[in-house]
């Protein structure tokens, strides 16, 4: 290609879009894939197709987006908000995967519209979009797709990137990209940013200063219900005294880890049993296989724990209640850390009053790690995954210790969701 020779907007969009059709029906049969082990993935693919249900124009929908179980969690205080501070609009919540579109559910129940974003081809986000006709769309984290954006833009429908991250490795991504990120990022209206570095990407890649905020970490707004603390409580009385630990959203080969240890724990504490949640649902019959085939008795949740008394293990084999599992344990391992998955949220552990402990592997939540480091008990290994758990049955002392520690870091990390509430406020016309 000529050097001299610089590709317009249109052109750059176009050869996106037309990538887009080519890939779609490999797209849909990744998902006929990945449908093997969570029927989720072959339903509802109208509304990746952007043939959502119509929604009332009046006054117009507040849409966001939260691609999975995580951003839903973060997403989740804002949401809390938004029906608060709007309550005459409707509130959509689209997600990308069913374990997100489950954690809606969960959360919000019928508060809420629920549905899939659409795939990032033209008519599709055309199809959305003319459905819903939202006042604004708030995406949550770093979701950039071109079409979608330009869409909104020529709408007039404002975008705010909440809870914006965007790593070193991200940026040199998106700055290869070219002009069609460049030409995204115009679409926005702001964003707020996680912390100063987050920004800062963001202002390389050409938003200009007025349009970035650093606003903070929306997960830390998390706030617990009374009614699940009690919920928790009476839980916990169900399932007897015995000393009980979680682990929390483990990956494969996390279980045989976390097995080990709890057998080495119990040649101390006998007694001791586990509550065990593995992070997607399409595992939970292999972890429950796992558990018979080293002989540990098993109780799973989704048959209401029934055998709960005699059980080695309790197998949480549904969504939505680990939040609740946080409440009952007395204090949990949370998964993904001692396998390089990078980590995952402990900061609903953190708001029930949960001691937690985290492996090695922690690289997709780094700054929450580091703003932790005092309230958190850190392993290498099983073994000392199993010499801390089997201290820590013996140490109720050093258990309110690490919640009072991990409750003071949430109360000083707080003001996100004011921050993204005025941004909010700036662009939303009242209802």
């Amino acid at each position: 290609m000529n050097a001299c020779f610089r590709p317009s907007r249109l052109f750059v969009r176009l050869i996106y879009s037309a990538l887009w059709y080519l890939a779609l029906p490999f797209v849909l049969l990744r998902l006929v894939w990945r449908s093997r082990r969570n029927a989720g993935y072959r339903q509802r693919w109208g509304e990746r197709l952007g043939l959502v249900k119509p929604m009332s124009a009046t006054p117009p929908p507040l849409w966001v987006h939260a691609v999975s179980v995580g951003e839903t969690v973060a997403a989740a205080p804002l949401v809390e908000a938004l029906l608060a501070r709007y309550p005459r609009r409707a509130v959509l919540v689209t997600s990308t995967t069913p374990t997100g579109s489950a954690r809606v559910r969960a959360l919000f129940g019928d508060r809420v519209r629920q549905a899939y974003v659409p795939f990032d081809a033209p008519d599709a986000v055309a199809r959305f979009l003319s459905r819903v006709r939202p006042a604004i769309g708030i995406i949550m984290e770093t979701e950039i797709w071109p079409n979608l954006f330009h869409a909104c833009a020529r709408r007039g429908i404002p975008l705010i990137l909440a809870n914006a991250r965007l790593s070193a490795s991200s940026a040199r991504g998106y700055r290869r990209a070219g002009r069609i990120i460049r030409d995204s990022l115009d679409a926005l209206s702001a964003v707020a940013a996680q912390a100063p570095a987050d920004a800062e990407r963001f202002r390389s890649l050409g938003l200009d200063d007025e349009r970035v905020v650093v606003a903070g970490n929306l997960k830390y707004e998390v706030d617990i219900a009374p009614e699940l603390q009690r919920r928790a409580q009476a839980l916990r009385r169900d399932l007897g005294g015995a000393p009980l630990w979680l682990a929390a959203s483990t990956h494969e080969g996390e279980e045989r880890i976390v097995l080990a240890a709890l057998n080495e724990a119990r040649q101390t504490h006998p007694d001791l049993r586990l509550l065990l949640v593995p992070r997607h649902p399409e595992r939970f019959d292999a972890a429950a296989d796992l558990c018979a085939q080293q002989g540990l008795r098993v109780a799973r949740r989704s048959r209401d724990w029934r055998g709960a008394a005699e059980a080695d293990v309790l197998l949480g084999d549904t969504m939505g209640e680990l939040v609740l599992f946080y409440g009952v344990a007395d204090f949990a391992f949370v998964g993904g850390s001692l396998v390089p998955a990078g980590g995952h949220n402990i900061l609903e552990a953190a708001a029930m009053g949960c001691p937690i402990i985290l492996g090695p592997h922690t690289f997709n939540m780094e700054a929450m790690r580091q703003a932790f480091s005092d309230a958190v008990l850190a392993v290498a290994d099983g073994r000392a995954l199993a010499q801390t758990v089997t201290r820590l049955v013996d140490a109720p002392d050093e258990r309110e210790r690490l919640r009072g520690r991990a409750r003071a870091v949430l109360r000083a990390h707080r003001g996100s969701l004011a921050s993204v509430m005025t941004l909010i406020d700036h662009a939303v016309t009242p209802a």
